[in-house]
């Protein structure tokens, strides 16, 4: 039996207004798992009322103590870790990812809650100078009303690093999963309910972007929308958004170079370098779907990536043996597969995997890894986002001509740099126009450092201390001592 899900408004478990319902899928298997509310204007609006209400009228979630705020959150990363091996097997099989991989991502759900909850009493002002009459102060107070949108490809984790940091500032929040992976976004008020929130501090409305999302963007009352997603989908955010001049965050797509140097550490750059493209079915925003290699090393790294794609293991993501599981969605899978054929007109394919054997898997969403070699980088496959497990190597002789090939591109979210030269390391990473910027590594996303991109790949930082302050506004008050 699919379980029934529910939204979450004003501490209370409730269905659609107009009752419709939609499927939640196993990507691994096609089966439906759950239904979920199919959430309209009608049902933001009610957990808009809820959220403005509480950060308004009651005025005492705003104005509750910092250590307060911070106890709640350092309580609830007691409870991820307590429930962990439950909520990572939810993850997989809403998400597809492989168990692996779902732990990683639900142990550092927890860190950030920890994180963030001690962030909570580290908000702090200032006191400029302004003469000797007076008296400047410079304080920070909660946005308001904050709408969380959040991805599928990871669903509590990007939640988390949004609604935690949220909290933590003392805004109210209204979290919208994805549709595709709502399962544990709604595991989250379960979470913060037994750490002791108020009730109508924090609402989870599930549904589509155009129904669901779209009325929080578009709403006067919601003070802040952060959004992790698709650019195309981002520039529609922006322009909703600028009609009530609402703060905007935005994490959008990438298509992020992995530069390797004749002078890395072959076998390290090689492993990097695979991993930066099929961790978690390539459906990562910053993976490094540009592997540009040195042309002095460029046949025998194309002959090392190609061997290391064969051996990775498709599966079910249950299976502690899988390396890769299946993509989100019938769509997903659909997208994936129309640029593998546009590769294949495009450059030479050197490899391409096996969907896995098992005939329970027969309806997954599986698709195999696939590498592309001699790609120009005019290719559509080495400029659009694809999300998806497709590499594509480009030759480069010199480091101003992989620089300038790097930076030719919309994006620019991240970047890898493989070399033992730390010169050529730091002069290559400076030249970069990325946001963040890997050496020796692919992937690492610290909740300490700040993370975000240049260029169309967004606006603005989330993690680190960046995360809370876009969750604060800044008042200035000036006392007048002379009078």
């Amino acid at each position: 039996m699919a379980q029934e899900l529910q939204n979450y408004i004003d501490g209370k478990w409730v269905d659609a207004a107009d009752g419709e319902r939609f499927d939640v899928f196993n990507p691994a298997t096609g089966e439906v798992v759950a239904t979920a509310p199919n959430s309209k204007k009608a049902d933001a609006e009610r957990a808009i009322d809820a959220a403005r209400r509480t950060f308004d009228e009651g005025a005492w979630w705003p104005r509750t103590s910092e250590r307060e705020r911070g106890r709640i959150l350092l309580r609830a990363a007691e409870i991820v870790r307590r429930e962990h091996e439950r909520l990572a097997e939810l993850e997989s099989l809403d998400s597809g990812k492989p168990i692996g991989e779902a732990r990683e991502d639900i142990a550092e759900v927890a860190f950030m809650f920890e994180y963030y909850g001690g962030w909570a009493t580290k908000i702090d002002g200032e006191i400029p100078p302004v003469g000797p009459d007076a008296i400047s102060l410079v304080v920070k107070e909660p946005v308001g009303v904050a709408a969380c949108i959040t991805p599928w490809n990871y669903p509590m984790m990007m939640a988390t690093q949004k609604v935690a940091p949220a909290l933590a500032a003392g805004c109210t929040v209204i979290l919208k999963p994805p549709e595709q992976t709502p399962l544990t976004g709604l595991e989250i008020p379960k979470i913060m309910e037994e750490a002791g929130l108020p009730t109508g501090v924090l609402h989870v409305l599930t549904g589509f972007g155009e129904t669901a999302g779209a009325p929080l963007v578009e709403s006067p009352r919601v003070d802040k929308v952060g959004f992790t997603g698709s650019r195309e989908v981002g520039k529609i955010i922006m322009k909703s958004g600028a009609d009530t001049l609402k703060r905007v965050t935005l994490e959008l797509g990438g298509k992020s170079p992995n530069i390797v140097f004749a002078d890395a550490d072959f076998d390290s750059a090689i492993e990097g370098s695979c991993n930066g493209i099929f961790w978690n079915q390539g459906e990562i925003c910053s993976a490094g779907s540009r592997v540009f290699v040195e042309k002095s090393i460029y046949d025998d790294a194309v002959s090392a990536m190609s061997e290391r794609a064969r051996q990775v293991r498709l599966g079910s993501p249950l299976d502690e043996d899988t390396t890769m599981g299946p993509l989100v969605s019938e769509e997903q899978k659909e997208r994936v597969e129309r640029y593998i054929e546009i590769g294949e007109k495009e450059a030479k394919l050197a490899v391409m995997g096996e969907r896995p054997s098992d005939p329970k898997l027969a309806n997954g969403y599986f698709v195999p890894p696939a590498i592309f070699v001699d790609v120009t980088n005019d290719a559509r496959i080495a400029r659009e986002e694809i999300f998806g497990p497709v590499m594509s190597v480009i030759p480069f002789k010199d480091i101003d001509e992989v620089v300038r090939l790097s930076n030719d591109n919309d994006y620019g979210l991240a970047a890898a740099v493989w070399t033992n030269d730390i010169k050529k390391a730091i002069n290559t990473a400076r030249a970069l126009r990325a946001g963040i910027v890997w050496i020796n590594d692919s992937q690492p996303a610290p909740t300490e450092m700040p993370w975000g991109g240049y260029k169309q790949s967004g606006i603005g930082r989330e993690l680190g201390k960046d995360g809370v302050e876009d969750y604060l506004e800044k008042k200035s008050i000036y006392i007048n001592l002379s009078r």
